[in-house]
């Protein structure tokens, strides 16, 4: 991927360059620890190791179940991590937006998947007009469709669509087989778009039985539009967030429908909280496992009160929205070592309040180490951050774009 060289300077959060400016190059080739002065508090850093590990993980795993992987890069939108995951063999990535989009065409992502019906005219002018491209959407109403042809006919260009299927109280999809086939009807109707195959997302459902039960409903979907001779070429059918890849592999692979396209994205620096709990590899440990590869570092501020400690870090600097920090770590007089006892009980916007056992100590000053949970809203509080080795040295710097 060329991209030109970014600075970091005085805007850069985490970063300490109070004058003046430097490239990640620059940075790197000093190799500088996180204490040694060129960073303050708080800073969210990637563990390099664990993040290749993850991606290794994720692209055997792919292989070894004959699925297509196209890691959903919403998750970090970080170049960086994105040429990791197609350089280990991803089919392509999956993005939420027409913006997303938009940057992985900059990025020269070869092949695209926007898990999201497009309705806005403008965007839908654009992505009709990328013919050198492979870039693919979702249609899950007539509205959508007709939005879609209206861009077609005035572009001369080509959409590639996956008609969409959902459930009974999910985010977006059709919620019948019938409704799957009268929009995939209207799709392929229309000169100039190609419906390609069926997708869905199961990552709301609550148990293993009832997913069971969507994945084999989208296979008999795609069987169904692939015999009514809807679909532009061999089928493809899409599933799969970070929770329940396990049971894509089991159940659509082995279904026949077509080619699977797994999209589960929080893999790539997986987390100390909602996906420690939530992973696949807790049911098939045999077959992973994920590594939480984020860490926030943040000092006590103050500690007002017995039993309470105040925290630099906020909802501006951690995500909150699936889960709270954990403390793993507290670095006093340059000692780390692990700590128990000190509980997140809330989030400001740049406080975090924690709940602190009798037993602990805990003083303004000290540096703590936090895990975090939902890394999806994660890297879109940090503009640039430092990829670290095992010693906490700066590798590379990863810059995001959201």
């Amino acid at each position: 991927m060329d991209i030109p060289p970014e600075h970091l300077d005085w805007r850069t959060k985490g970063f300490w360059l109070p004058d003046g400016a430097m490239t990640a190059a620059q940075i790197v080739a000093r190799r500088p620890g996180l204490f040694d002065g060129g960073f303050v508090w708080p800073l969210m850093a990637l563990r390099r190791d664990a993040v290749i590990a993850n991606i290794a993980t994720m692209a055997a795993y792919s292989a070894r179940h004959g699925l297509d992987y196209a890691p959903h890069a919403k998750t970090a939108m970080a170049p960086a991590l994105i040429a990791r995951q197609l350089d280990a063999g991803a089919w392509g990535v999956t993005v939420a937006t027409v913006s997303q989009a938009l940057v992985m065409r900059r990025l020269g992502v070869p092949r695209v998947f926007i898990a999201n019906e497009v309705v806005d005219p403008t965007a839908l002018r654009w992505l009709a007009g990328q013919s050198d491209w492979e870039v693919y959407f979702q249609v899950d109403s007539l509205a959508g469709v007709r939005a879609a042809a209206s861009a077609v006919d005035a572009t001369g260009g080509t959409l590639r669509v996956f008609a969409e299927l959902g459930h009974h109280g999910g985010r977006t999809g059709v919620r019948t087989l019938n409704d799957l086939d009268a929009v995939a009807r209207a799709a392929a109707a229309v000169d100039r778009i190609e419906v390609v195959g069926v997708t869905g997302y199961e990552g709301q459902l609550p148990d293993v039985d009832a997913v069971d039960a969507f994945l084999d409903q989208l296979a008999e979907g795609t069987k169904a539009l692939a015999a009514a001779g809807l679909l532009a070429g061999p089928p493809m059918v899409s599933a799969g967030g970070s929770a329940w890849f396990d049971r894509v592999a089991a159940r659509l692979a082995p279904a026949g429908a077509g080619r699977v396209i797994l999209r589960s994205g929080a893999t790539v620096s997986h987390d100390d909280g909602f996906y420690r709990e939530k992973t696949p590899f807790r049911r098939i440990p045999q077959e992973g496992p994920l590594v939480a590869a984020l860490e926030v570092w943040a000092q006590v501020t103050s500690t007002p009160e017995p039993g309470m400690a105040i925290v630099g870090m906020g909802k501006r600097d951690a995500p909150f929205d699936e889960g709270l920090p954990v403390v793993h770590d507290i670095r006093r007089d340059g000692v780390l070592r692990p700590v128990s006892g000190l509980t997140v009980t809330k989030l400001n916007d740049q406080h975090t309040y924690l709940a602190v056992d009798p037993d602990v100590e805990v003083v303004p000053g000290d540096l703590l180490r936090f895990g975090i949970s939902h890394p999806c809203t994660a890297f879109d509080k940090w503009r640039a951050i430092p990829l670290i080795d095992e010693e906490r040295r700066v590798v590379d710097v990863l810059y995001t774009y959201f």
